[in-house]
This record gives C-alpha cells, sequence and structure tokens, in this order.
C-alpha cells in the first residue's frame, strides 16, 4: 500500500430503527383493523354485497356522477371569468368579482343549496322582459328550477368562488415577462390569456382543480337535504326501509371510495402531462413504480426535451 496515500473510507448504514418501530406499530394497527372488519357481524357483509349493484344505488350513483361533472363544469368555466374579472384594471369588473367570491364563499353551502330550493318562496314566477317593464315570458319558479337544477346551481356557482382563487393564483404565479413579451410581438390581452398565460398557468391550476373535484364529488351527498336521490340519498331510502343502516353506508362508501380512487389516478396523469413542459425527466407513473418493486428502483420516464446521455436529471 502506498504510505501516501489515504485509507480507503468504510461506509457504514446509516440505521433507522425509529422506521422499523413505526412500521411494526402500523402492521399491527392495520391488522387490528382488518380483524375487527372481518369479525364484527354488525357490518352485514353479505347485505353490501347484495346491495352494491343494487338498481336504485346505481341510479343514485349516475346522479351523483352527472352532478360532479355539470358543477365542476360550471365552477371552471365561471371561476376563470371570476379570476380574469378579479384582476381587470376596471373597478366595476374587480369589485363585482370580489362581491360575488365574497358571498358564495362566506355563506355555507348547504345554506345556498336550501335557498335555491325554496327560491319560489321568493319569486314565484321567473320573467324575461324589459327591465322595470312588461315581461316577454314567464314561468313558475319551482318549474324553471327543479330539483335537480336547484342542487346543480347551488353545487355549481359556489364552486366558481373557489375556483376563481385558484386560477387567479395561477394566472397571477406566470411571469409578468410573459404578458409584455406577447403585446410587444401585437396580441391582444385576451390572445395573450388564452395563449400564453393560461397555459402556464395549469401547471399550477391542475393539482387544486383536481382536490376540487374529488371534494365536489363528496359535497354532492349533501343534496339529500333537498330530497335529490344521489348517491347518499338512495341507500338513506334503502335502510329506512330495512333498518340495515351501516351496510348500506358501508355500500355507499364503498363506491365513493372507488370513484375518488379513480379521480386521484386521472389527476395523477394530468399533471404529468401539463409537467412536461416544466420537467426534464417526467415522474415515473403507478405501473412503473409498482414494476419497480420488483427489479430495484423504477427508472422514470423521460420528458420530450431530455438529450441523449444526460438522463440523469433528478426526480420532480
Amino acid at each position: 500500500m502506498n504510505p501516501g496515500r489515504p485509507e480507503a473510507i468504510k461506509a457504514v448504514p446509516v440505521r433507522h430503527p425509529g422506521r422499523w418501530a413505526g412500521a411494526v406499530v402500523v402492521a399491527v394497527l392495520a391488522a387490528m383493523l382488518l380483524h375487527a372488519l372481518i369479525t364484527n357481524a354488525q357490518f352485514h357483509w353479505d347485505v353490501v354485497g347484495k346491495y352494491l349493484f343494487d338498481s336504485s344505488i346505481l341510479h343514485g350513483l349516475g346522479v351523483t356522477l352527472e352532478l360532479t361533472a355539470l358543477s365542476m363544469l360550471i365552477g371552471v368555466a365561471g371561476g376563470t371569468l371570476l379570476a380574469i374579472m378579479r384582476l381587470s384594471t376596471n373597478p366595476v369588473l374587480s369589485g363585482t368579482a370580489w362581491f360575488y367570491i365574497w358571498v358564495f364563499r362566506g355563506t355555507p353551502i348547504l345554506v345556498q343549496l336550501l335557498f335555491w330550493n325554496f327560491l319560489g318562496a321568493l319569486w314565484t314566477k321567473l320573467s324575461i322582459g324589459i327591465p322595470f317593464g312588461p315581461s316577454f315570458w314567464s314561468e313558475p319558479t319551482n318549474q324553471v328550477i327543479p330539483l335537480f337544477m336547484a342542487a346543480l346551481l347551488g353545487l355549481g356557482l359556489n364552486e366558481a368562488a373557489y375556483m376563481a382563487e385558484i386560477v387567479r393564483g395561477g394566472i397571477q404565479s406566470v411571469s409578468p415577462g410573459q404578458t409584455e413579451a406577447a403585446h410587444a410581438l401585437g396580441m391582444s390581452q385576451s390572445s395573450t390569456m388564452r395563449r400564453i398565460v393560461l397555459p402556464q398557468a395549469m401547471r399550477v391550476i391542475i393539482p387544486p382543480t383536481g382536490n376540487e373535484t374529488i371534494s365536489m364529488l363528496k359535497t354532492t351527498s349533501l343534496v339529500s337535504a333537498i330530497s335529490l336521490e344521489e348517491l347518499l340519498r338512495a341507500g338513506q331510502n334503502i335502510y329506512s326501509r330495512t333498518f340495515e343502516t351501516i351496510p348500506l353506508l358501508v355500500t355507499v362508501s364503498i363506491w365513493y371510495l372507488l370513484l375518488t380512487s379513480i379521480l386521484t389516478v386521472v389527476q395523477y396523469y394530468i399533471e404529468r402531462h401539463y409537467a412536461r413542459g416544466a420537467n426534464r425527466i417526467l415522474p415515473p407513473t403507478p405501473l412503473q413504480r409498482l414494476a419497480g418493486l420488483f427489479r430495484g428502483r423504477p427508472k422514470p420516464a423521460a420528458g420530450p426535451d431530455v438529450v441523449p446521455g444526460l438522463e440523469g436529471g433528478g426526480h420532480q
């Protein structure tokens, strides 16, 4: 051995006893929970299986999905419009948007649902005509806004207030230099917003929007308060006849868990899609991570701008 050369360093792996202790505690608690679910006869898993695909449950499931999709559509479109109004230099537009957000975020959504349901008590008829003058069309309020429409308005208009702040935050995350450069090229304000700002803001907007969609799926259960038969109300109608409350609540919960899991996966892939322009190396997909458990650490999928020979960038 060369006397002038230092000895090789012997690397000793770092011990993590706390991790192992935590893993043991979690495993024991999980085993206890699983044992309780299996051995407690009050869950009546046979009843759960009986009603899991019941026609009433499936009909309520369809109403829940319809409400979620349409409410988020109204929320995203209305929220984008409100965010642009809020950022406008026109004080009337910005003030109107601020007032809308203040009212709809400041009152409980259940109160708003009840308000739309009983709107006919305030105005027995809705009409279209000359302001403060004669009307050209008039119909009873309860016919114009039936039960489903009341639920949709309550959920969608409330969601628009929250989406407005999400979109506003995303727009403000884009560097002002992007807007200035677009204007220097002769692009209009609307074209700049549509083609430059919003596409870049999507990376910030998508994650909370996905969370809002998952939250909206569960929030639709509140429309049972106005007697609209969605998923939860369908379960309530069944156990009010059979008195099998817990099995029906478990049935409803299984469907909610399944749907939220699907939405979580969809959200992940949408976020991954919009990350292509910012990350040189994209995060691995769930299937790549699962495959990596059997062959070592998973290799992340390369983005479109990875240079050959430089694939060793960090994970995002």
